[in-house]
């Protein structure tokens, strides 16, 4: 059994726990230990082709492990404060905050071209639709790039003085005079704890939380479905904007449907959560495809009697699994809006050919409920007035798509949680959703954490 003693221990080597750490090992002479159950990032490629076959590796493989769940993403930087979470809710100077992060991925690596410039005719354009575009300035790390610019940033804060203990699982977390995170062969003693544990440790912390008396609270998930389309259709916009975040309101229900995570000449691919299966996209600097696809997703949130927002997501990718036989779901929108099944002989004659081979052609309105269907119709046709082409009938369509928040912790300013000196960051507490505003959310508590330490 090894034990170790710390100042501060992290819970988690994603985006919130890295940056976490560096502002931490600046700013003081503390002890810290960054923990996390999964590999080192260079480790945690798929056996197989990383973008055109479905990822089968171990679960946690995709989202554990140094870099965390963006560590296998395409590496999309969205350099705005109410983006991905509202950074504003915590700080004053948001936007020196993430010039901060950006500066550190610069110097580790990540590209200096910039998108998000000449968007006035876009805005104006989806205005006239009645669809609202958010204009980000954005940075493109690529698939292929952000495991050399994550291993370059660890190297670095090894070298300040972090430790990390990787491939070592935090089983429980026991309050007393100290905090002790006790694992299968190790117990950790820390003054603090910055729990950044991700998606893929949401639902073990929430648990955490409940036996410590941590307050929390439900928040919304969104549900739908990766669309794919030929390059061309999107690449006016693309050349302006990588990821666009168009922002739509449909007909019929007036549910609130967003685009997110374009992948310009990417890939979908499938992500495997042992009980369920979910679709994303990603996008290299150097293999690309001739397609293009964007998340669509509807938010959805419950009030009485089922507030379990989580409980509900997860039982609607359960169905989803099940009906594509643990796999995703591909449909033509063509066929989906015929209420027919789509085939391979179907998808065989659409002039968009799936990046995910081995998807199973189906129905996706037998896997989603009726309302999330018409929303995805309703959207994409009203998204077609400002991207034509992107609702033809031989566009293809995964599902399921689900983005869980994980409970929302109560916090303060600082971060810190009810019980004292214990504080969360990053998408696992539900305080953001993605890498820049989950590294900001770390640099905000390693901060209550030195106002708490050092003074």
């Amino acid at each position: 059994m090894q034990n170790v003693s710390c100042n501060v221990a992290i819970i988690g080597a994603g985006p919130a726990g890295l940056f976490a750490a560096y502002e931490l090992v600046l700013n003081s002479n503390l002890d810290i230990i960054v923990i996390d159950k999964g590999k080192d990032i260079k480790k945690r490629k798929c056996p197989l082709k990383f973008f055109t076959k479905c990822m089968k590796c171990e679960p946690c493989n995709i989202l554990c492990g140094l870099g965390g769940a963006g560590g296998l993403s395409d590496g999309k930087l969205n350099l705005r404060a109410d983006i991905g979470g509202n950074l504003n809710e915590f700080v004053d100077d948001a936007d020196s905050l993430i010039k901060k992060i950006d500066d550190i991925f610069l110097k580790h690596g990540a590209p200096d071209k910039l998108y998000g410039k000449d968007l006035i005719e876009l805005e104006k354009i989806a205005s006239q639709h009645g669809i609202k575009f958010i204009p980000i300035p954005q940075r493109h790390i690529g698939s292929d790039l952000l495991p050399e610019v994550i291993t370059s940033f660890k190297k670095e804060l090894e070298k300040l003085g972090v430790k990390f203990l990787l491939e070592k699982e935090v089983k429980e977390i026991v309050a007393d005079k100290k905090f002790r995170l006790i694992g299968n062969d190790f117990i950790i003693e820390a003054d603090y704890v910055l729990a950044a544990v991700g998606r893929s440790g949401a639902d073990w912390l929430a648990k955490q939380a409940e036996k410590l008396g941590i307050k929390t609270k439900y928040a919304p998930i969104d549900i739908g479905v990766r669309v794919e389309v030929p390059s061309v259709v999107m690449e006016d916009v693309i050349e302006k904007a990588w990821d666009p975040k168009f922002h739509i309101y449909t007909p019929t229900y007036d549910d609130f449907i967003r685009t997110f995570c374009t992948c310009p000449n990417g890939f979908v691919v499938m992500e495997d959560y042992g009980d369920y299966i979910s679709v994303n996209g990603h996008s290299s600097i150097n293999e690309k495809s001739g397609n293009t696809n964007f998340a669509f997703l509807v938010r959805i949130e419950l009030t009485e009697p089922v507030e379990n927002t989580t409980a509900y997501g997860i039982s609607i990718a359960k169905m989803a699994t099940t009906l594509g036989g643990k796999m995703p779901i591909l449909q033509r929108l063509g066929d989906l809006k015929a209420g027919r099944r789509s085939t391979w002989q179907r998808i065989e004659k659409s002039y968009v050919k799936p990046t995910l081979k081995n998807a199973t052609p189906g129905d996706i309105s037998m896997a989603l409920p009726h309302r999330i269907v018409t929303d995805v119709i309703e959207g994409l046709d009203k998204l077609a007035n400002v991207i034509p082409g992107v609702a033809e009938d031989s566009t293809l369509l995964y599902a399921p798509e689900v983005k869980f928040y994980s409970m929302r912790f109560i916090v303060g300013k600082n971060l810190e949680t009810n019980l004292q000196n214990f504080f969360v960051a990053g998408d696992g507490a539900g305080l953001s959703r993605g890498i820049i505003a989950s590294a900001a959310t770390g640099i905000i508590a390693a901060r209550g954490i030195l106002d708490k330490a050092l003074h």
